[in-house]
């Protein structure tokens, strides 16, 4: 099976899965690390607070009360805890995932793509992922 060719404006795509690992680790290009924190979030509907379950380079995973639709557009910012203090990481990035916890549970488990982030931001949440040896 040929590889599948790269999105623009995505990292590149992976080869398919080839055996019964977890075919959602081997999409991912980026390692991340769970970081249970919180997130500003500003999108269309205003300013909100969520709880960060997960972050790479290219990503954040985080849940709220309520869904966002898939494609809207985010802006984020949150602290990250480093050996020397604390380091502000703002972004923006599309929803590309909005699952729903449990069915009686009223939280989703939303997934953002971040596409427009500083280098240092990038930068500063690599060393976060290294250092709690991510990996997920």
């Amino acid at each position: 099976m040929p590889p599948t060719p790269a999105l623009p404006g995505r990292p590149e795509s992976l080869p398919p899965s080839k055996g019964p690992k977890d075919p959602g680790r081997d999409r991912r290009r980026w390692a991340r690390a769970l970081a249970e924190m919180p997130i500003t979030l500003v999108g269309p509907a205003g300013s909100s607070e969520a709880r960060i379950r997960d972050v790479s380079r290219a990503g954040v995973c985080f849940f709220l009360d309520r869904p966002v639709p898939l494609m809207t557009v985010l802006g984020v910012a949150f602290d990250l805890a480093t050996p020397v203090g604390r380091t502000r990481v703002q972004g923006h990035g599309a929803v590309v995932r909005c699952e729903k916890i449990a069915k009686s549970i009223d939280h989703w488990e939303i997934a953002v793509f971040l596409h427009d982030m500083g280098e240092n931001d990038r930068h500063a949440l690599e060393e976060f992922v290294a250092a709690r040896g991510g990996t997920l």
